[in-house]
């Protein structure tokens, strides 16, 4: 795989390093993690070869691949990921990218290093990439990283991730890093004892990374006090979000330290909450049952997580009844608000630049708004009449059959020859569904190349978003079902990191449960119960056939859910996956990119749809 780094050659020296400006370009930086270390450095480089200064543009390219790197610290075997791994083959640098060379270059210059970010990146990768291997950079990327500041900002711009490369690098050491790993722990809690409301989620980010790292065993007790402590502050603003998140947090930690009654009244703070955001959006001037149907489900899972000794206190299973009664009635009502998802038409006939355009200088939620409208959804009655259009002016096409094979060869589908009556036939509507798909096959094609991929490049560019942004999306869009927060999560953020192959198989499963999961809400059955009386769910193929899916999903999503994911006319991805027969090459197609990108699409609007009519209606209430 080609990359797109300029690689520092042989030839410079610790002098050429002290000479390059590194520190004056990093003091006139605004610092917001290695994103904008790299982007410094590399701008520098390309400065200094323009003033004829190669070897100060070797080294600040060799200092900009290494700030290139995206860290990700619960990987042992590979903590440097590159922050661009596309279609095109081409990404930014890794670790194996460096040249033995350049690793004693770094080896040579990064303890006299003062800027504790770079400090700590050069003796990380001189750590993973020297031969021998010696402790001394393991532990100066630990002692560098654990300096870092704890704050909100920094958190959010690489903080965590530095932190977090510390403790994993102290555990993998062991004994070999002293007091380290202690001193970090006290480090950590010590932050976490002075996190006040004002700091936003600190404290629960803080409490999150001593969690999954083992950390703070003997303050079980004392973390979840503070969170729930936290909590009912949040409650009291009626911040219902960050009150949810606290009490959450504080259940975990509670549930740890063993103690079920904690455990259950915080569960029933959250579940709640659930409640009472869902009976606000029912009363509100427009009110959205929609919305309140997923408060309702998440509150009612919520409960379920409740140990069986401990319900009788909180009256769990009659909560249970009467939050499933409401849940089926805002079901049946939020079939108005789901019946169409709208978004505003873009011309097909501007070119790529118009489409990076359309993303770049904006705020991230308009760049991702911009970027997941940039192409409507087909309008299905218009390809309809051009596809009848085209075949009877080309009339051979659709007098002569036609196949469609698998890559194995089998013959996968049929499509018969068209008769072109005034009323079409069984026939004729099979063929003509199949030139729709096939057309829009073609559309798809230059949608991914001309559009969405270039609009990408820029949205990665100007924003650096993290699987958790992508999580946190999925958890307030209205279309996504309780539960599947994080799989959503999970599966938009791998595709916006390019690892479609990744994204397609936690994709395609959640989007078959989506449709299954709003049909059932609108109470229609989504299943077959057979002869003996045994009752299975529908596959997505049946799903997508039933006549309640265009009510819900509308028309035009309806049948590109089918071409995409369910019809042997096109990609057909969700049976060519259920039966392993996508290959890595076919992972990377324009048809993954753009289901990944429908996916982001579908979760994007009702999120952003939901949160504008939220704040008209804290606008209407204000006036």
């Amino acid at each position: 795989m080609s990359t797109e780094r300029n690689p520092a050659v042989i030839g410079i020296t610790s002098q050429d390093f002290a000479d390059c400006g590194w520190e004056e370009v990093l003091s006139n930086t605004e610092r917001d993690g290695y994103v904008s270390m790299w982007l410094a450095f590399c701008t520098a480089a390309r400065q200094a070869a323009e003033d004829g200064q190669q070897p100060h543009a070797k080294v600040l390219w060799l200092l900009g691949d290494a700030c290139s790197m995206m860290l990700s610290p619960k990987s042992t075997n590979e903590p440097f990921k590159p922050a661009k791994n596309g279609l095109r083959g081409k990404r930014s640098a890794i670790p194996e990218d460096l040249s033995d060379i350049e690793i004693t270059f770094l080896s040579e210059i990064v303890g006299g290093i003062s800027d504790l970010w770079l400090k700590a990146r050069l003796a990380d990768l001189v750590w993973i990439r020297k031969r021998p291997r010696d402790v001394s950079f393991a532990l100066m990327a630990i002692d560098s990283y654990r300096s870092i500041p704890i704050d909100p900002d920094t958190w959010v711009f690489d903080g965590q991730e530095c932190w977090e490369r510390a403790i994993r690098l102290a555990l993998m050491l062991n004994a070999g890093s002293g007091n380290r790993l202690k001193e970090i722990e006290d480090t950590v809690i010590g932050a976490f004892d002075s996190a006040t409301c004002q700091d936003g989620f600190l404290a629960l980010w803080l409490a999150g990374l001593l969690f999954d790292n083992g950390l703070g065993r003997d303050k079980h007790l004392i973390i979840a006090q503070k969170l729930e402590s936290l909590g009912r502050e949040f409650d009291n603003e009626s911040d219902l979000h960050r009150t949810r998140e606290f009490f959450g947090a504080s259940a975990k930690w509670f549930r740890a330290a063993a103690d079920n009654a904690k455990f259950a009244e915080m569960a029933v703070a959250v579940a709640e909450s659930f409640v009472k955001e869902a009976g606000a959006r029912i009363a509100s001037d427009k009110p959205s049952h929609m919305a309140a149907a997923g408060f309702y489900e998440d509150a009612i899972q919520t409960y379920r997580t409740i140990p069986r000794s401990e319900r009788p206190v909180h009256r769990v299973d009659e909560r249970l009844k009467e939050l499933q009664s409401r849940l089926n009635e805002s079901g049946k009502k939020a079939l108005d608000e789901m019946s169409v998802i709208s978004i505003p038409g873009v011309d097909l006939t501007q070119v790529i630049e118009d489409a990076r355009t359309s993303v770049r200088g904006k705020s991230v939620m308009e760049a991702l708004e911009a970027f997941v409208n940039i192409h409507p959804y087909p309008k299905v009655k218009e390809l309809r009449q051009q596809v009848i259009e085209k075949l009877q002016k080309y009339p051979i096409q659709a007098i002569i059959p036609g196949v469609v094979m698998g890559r194995d060869g089998r013959v996968i589908a049929k499509r018969p020859g068209m008769s072109l009556s005034d009323t079409p036939s069984e026939d004729d509507e099979l063929g003509i569904r199949a030139e729709m798909i096939h057309d829009h096959g073609i559309l798809v094609g230059m949608v991914v190349q001309g559009r969405i991929l270039p609009a990408h490049e820029v949205l990665q560019l100007e924003h650096r978003l993290r699987e958790a942004d992508f999580i946190y999306l999925a958890s307030r869009s209205p279309i996504v079902p309780v539960g599947r927060e994080h799989l959503f999560g999970m599966a938009l953020f791998a595709g916006y990191d390019y690892d479609f192959v990744t994204a397609l198989h936690l994709l395609v499963p959640q989007i078959e449960h989506l449709v299954r999961f709003h049909l059932k809400s609108a109470g229609v059955t989504t299943t077959t119960l057979d002869s003996k009386g045994i009752e299975t769910e529908n596959g997505l193929s049946t799903l997508m056939d039933l006549p309640e899916c265009e009510t819900i999903f509308g028309e035009d999503l309806t049948f590109e859910i089918k071409a995409l994911f369910c019809d042997a006319f096109g990609p057909n991805l969700r049976n060519e996956l259920a039966h392993g027969l996508l290959d890595d090459n076919t992972c990377q197609t324009p048809y993954a990119v753009y289901a990944w990108w429908l996916g982001l699409k579908l979760v994007f609007n009702t999120f952003w749809n939901a949160a504008r009519r939220i704040d008209r209606e804290d606008e209407a209430t204000e006036a």
